[in-house]
């Protein structure tokens, strides 16, 4: 018994020196916070490529061809994407070209190629309009208003299927009347699907042909007309007008095809063959990676007035905290934007050097550096 108490009296002696040891100690030191200096102006902001565009055809028609896939890298001017239904665009543009040619030559060669120019339209808007007059439209119209009330029977028959497969769904897999119902479900699902995609072939097959044919009537007449013109001999008036029929069929075929306004690289493409799309469709993207810009998106009205195109940033982004890039304010806005009660401006800053680690679309930290005094 003693040697239990003499036992504990000497863990209470060691405890206590061990506490009387802990308060003595010096507290541990914080880690000082990073200052900014109170002229600088930190910022969020976004990574852009120097140059972006989304393409869209300028025409209502069938994708016939994809000739890039994103990532491509693409020269100023190549092709990327053609629609099904530029032949009729490629004829006017045929007559037009030769009308302007034919002005450059002598009178009597150039009013028989006209003649011929014409003749050729003829036959192109013939072949159209027989295309156009062998289709059944009334038939077609009649199918298509057929299949539109056969859609709305297919969503109802959809909607009957779900709610019998809710019915089992909780049920074992293997469960008969669970299968059942599921391929019911699925099957409602392909008849909905395949009823949509039989209305579209119908109103394809209709545009497809009167659009060729409203281009073909409207090359003829061209033709004839440029054909009617060289009968009173060539002048600076009709190689003027010419010149601009050229640039007009020129402008009429581009419409049906995409070309890369500059090189870069293929960013996105949102179509492929045999998709029909409108002006509305945005069929490729296209971006120069060579240099980056920023826009910022939080500056506010009492930071702007610290800042001066030509100023040096410090740019760091949030997906790579060890990368610490430099620019330079190339452009401050004048206009602003009223986001949660804050009057904003946006400054874009060219990134100086680049990181095959970055990407389109980044955030990143700007550090407007205090200007020097003059």
């Amino acid at each position: 018994m003693k040697k239990n108490i003499l036992s504990f009296i000497i863990l209470i002696a060691i405890l206590a020196l061990f506490l009387a040891a802990c308060g003595n100690a010096s507290p541990a030191t914080p880690a000082p916070a990073e200052v900014i200096p109170p002229n600088e102006v930190v910022a969020e902001g976004r990574l852009e490529p120097i140059r972006a565009i989304n393409l869209s055809f300028q025409m209502r028609g069938v994708v016939e061809e994809v000739l890039v896939k994103a990532g491509d890298s693409v020269r100023e001017g190549v092709v990327l994407a053609r629609l099904a239904n530029a032949g009729a665009a490629k004829a006017q543009l045929l007559v037009a070209q030769n009308a302007y040619d034919l002005l450059l030559r002598n009178e009597s060669g150039e009013r028989a190629v006209l003649w011929q120019a014409y003749l050729d339209a003829q036959v192109v808007r013939g072949q159209a309009e027989k295309k156009w007059d062998d289709l059944n439209v009334d038939a077609i119209e009649n199918r298509i208003e057929d299949l539109q009330a056969e859609v709305e029977d297919r969503k109802t028959d959809l909607k009957d299927a779900q709610e019998k497969f809710d019915k089992y769904k909780d049920l074992d897999k293997d469960n008969s009347k669970r299968k059942a119902a599921k391929d019911d479900l699925d099957q409602a699902q392909d008849d909905l699907n395949q009823t949509i995609r039989d209305i579209e072939k119908e109103m394809r097959d209709r545009d497809t042909l009167r659009a060729a044919y409203d281009a073909a009537l409207a090359a003829e007449t061209e033709a004839k007309h440029q054909y009617e013109i060289s009968l009173d001999g060539p002048n600076a008036d009709q190689l003027a007008l010419a010149r601009a029929n050229l640039n007009a069929a020129k402008d009429g075929l581009a419409n049906y095809i995409l070309t890369a306004p500059f090189a870069g690289v293929v960013a996105d493409v949102n179509v492929k063959a045999g998709d029909q799309v409108s002006v509305e469709t945005r069929a490729v993207s296209i971006a120069d990676f060579s240099a980056w810009i920023i826009k910022t998106t939080d500056i506010t009205e009492l930071e702007v007035v610290k800042l001066a195109e030509g100023q040096k940033v410090s740019i760091n982004p949030d997906a790579l905290p060890d990368l610490q890039l430099k620019g330079t304010v190339v452009e401050i806005s004048n206009a602003y934007t009223l986001q949660g009660g804050d009057i904003l401006y946006t400054v874009r800053i060219r990134v100086d050097g680049t990181d095959p680690r970055l990407r389109w679309g980044m955030t990143v930290e700007t550090v407007f550096l205090e200007q020097l005094s003059d």
